[in-house]
């Protein structure tokens, strides 16, 4: 059985979470902790490559 895994339908839910995350440390801090968020300077690299706005602008987060 092969990988059928498809990535594209989960690209918008990916946005969303990294927009998420971003709210998160700009609030809490880059110390906070989330199991769900990568670590900050991960996050604003994913986010530059995903070409997201990291601002507080909801705008990329459907």
């Amino acid at each position: 059985m092969g990988n059928n895994y498809d990535e594209s339908k989960c690209e918008k839910l990916i946005d969303s979470l990294y927009q998420c995350c971003f709210k998160f440390y700009k609030e809490n801090g880059d110390d906070a902790k989330s199991p769900c968020c990568p670590k900050p300077n991960l996050l604003h690299l994913k986010m530059e490559q995903r070409g997201l706005n990291q601002t507080d602008d909801d705008s990329n987060a459907t």
